[in-house]
């Protein structure tokens, strides 16, 4: 199966190349999260948010009355294999703008949310970044269970509960909140609601969440008695459910960029071998040569749900093969990028400049934050038990 690019699509790649010669530094390599840890990335990653947006590249897939460029299904797909090839940071405004929170808000939103939230992410603005409150301590994989409630008094919801692993928090202008706004439903998936809440409220507390190797980029949150107006609900109360699956649904599909930038990596890790004559040893050879193999397969499958989209085809659980893969991929990646280069690789994945990392950190930074990856957007094992109920028609795993 090999999929063909038109003219059109071959012209937006080679723009975006000279985009990057002439915006990009040198020899950079993207790493995922990395513009949340320090402020001086955050402020290059939202540079380039603007830049982007002045050039239509941020939110190119969405329709042209929401800022967009309406481009294509294979527009899309050139832009993030380049975009994440290269490592192109700010195009999510913050976690994320463009990826679920603008497309959600087209579908769900009152006119009064597109006019005011929409602009702010096309644009590249800083009151356009957001984050995403799903998670709990208690309501992982199993979402439904999320206990953080909103009640309404008045004309207000009032908020109280915890959130967790909530990416750029710390940066976020808003909150895409999922919470409970009847404890009394009968069963858990029912009486759950989306809600927009200003990071700035007062009984919102962030609290920094700090990796193992001390990387600072997922959060806590604490709502005590938080004020969020009635207007601020997204869609039907109550019916938040399904609209929490649209949403996921937009994030699960990165298989695209995924493997693109597994791409780069390998090609970084081919020109390293050569020079420290690695390459010469058969086991080194065959090594890259199956992570080849491997980027391959998950391209042509992330291929193929385009493709699937583009002739009318039903679109179910093949995100969740992707992503499943894809964690998988990214772990053998990481783990066999950080073996060939050896004891550089136990370089802190934060010291990047420092004159003994090789790569810019890239394997080290992989290898220690892979874990994360494979937990965001669903565990590899969720995925697993979606493509086994809708993929292979077996019985639901409980």
């Amino acid at each position: 199966m090999e999929f063909q690019f038109g003219e059109k699509e071959e012209r937006l790649r080679t723009e975006i190349r000279e985009f990057v010669k002439a915006e990009m530094p040198p020899h950079y390599i993207g790493k995922y999260f990395e513009e949340e840890t320090n402020d001086e990335d955050w402020a290059f990653s939202m540079a380039m948010s603007k830049k982007l947006a002045q050039k239509g590249w941020l939110t190119m897939s969405w329709p042209k009355e929401y800022g967009g460029m309406d481009a294509s299904r294979w527009e899309r797909v050139v832009f993030a294999e380049e975009a994440s090839y290269w490592g192109i940071p700010g195009l999510g405004m913050g976690i994320s703008g463009t990826a679920w929170v603008g497309p959600s808000l087209m579908l769900f939103g009152t006119e009064e949310q597109k006019k005011k939230y929409i602009p702010q992410i096309a644009t590249g603005e800083p009151d356009g970044v957001w984050c995403t409150g799903y998670s709990e301590p208690d309501a992982g994989s199993d979402m439904a269970a999320m206990q953080t409630s909103a009640i309404r008094d008045g004309d207000a919801y009032v908020i109280n509960g915890q959130k967790v692993w909530t990416s750029c928090a710390h940066y976020a202008r808003w909150l895409w909140l999922a919470c409970r706004t009847d404890p009394e439903a009968k069963k858990k998936h029912q009486g759950l609601s989306l809600i927009i809440v200003d990071m700035k409220s007062p009984g919102l507390t962030v609290r920094p969440l700090e990796n193992y190797v001390g990387g600072h980029v997922f959060n806590e949150l604490f709502f005590k008695d938080v004020r969020v107006p009635v207007k601020n609900l997204v869609g039907v109360e109550g019916k938040g459910w399904s609209q929490l699956m649209t949403a996921l649904s937009f994030e699960r599909g990165t298989a695209i960029g995924t493997t693109a930038s597994a791409q780069r990596l390998l090609d970084e890790l081919v020109i390293y071998t050569k020079g420290t004559g690695q390459i010469k040893q058969p086991e080194i050879r065959q090594k890259l040569a199956r992570l080849a193999i491997d980027i391959e397969a998950a391209r042509v499958m992330a291929h193929e749900v385009v493709w699937m989209e583009t002739v009318g085809k039903p679109v179910l659980h093949e995100p969740s093969r992707d992503k499943a893969f894809g964690d998988m991929l990214q772990e053998k990646l990481g783990r066999i990028g950080s073996d060939i280069i050896g004891v550089f690789s136990q370089m802190d994945p934060a010291a990047y400049k420092n004159r003994w990392s090789r790569l810019r950190g890239a394997f080290e930074h992989l290898y220690h934050y892979n874990i994360g990856f494979a937990i965001a957007a669903g565990t590899t094992d969720t995925q697993r038990n979606i493509m086994g109920q809708f993929g292979l028609q077996l019985p639901r795993a409980y």
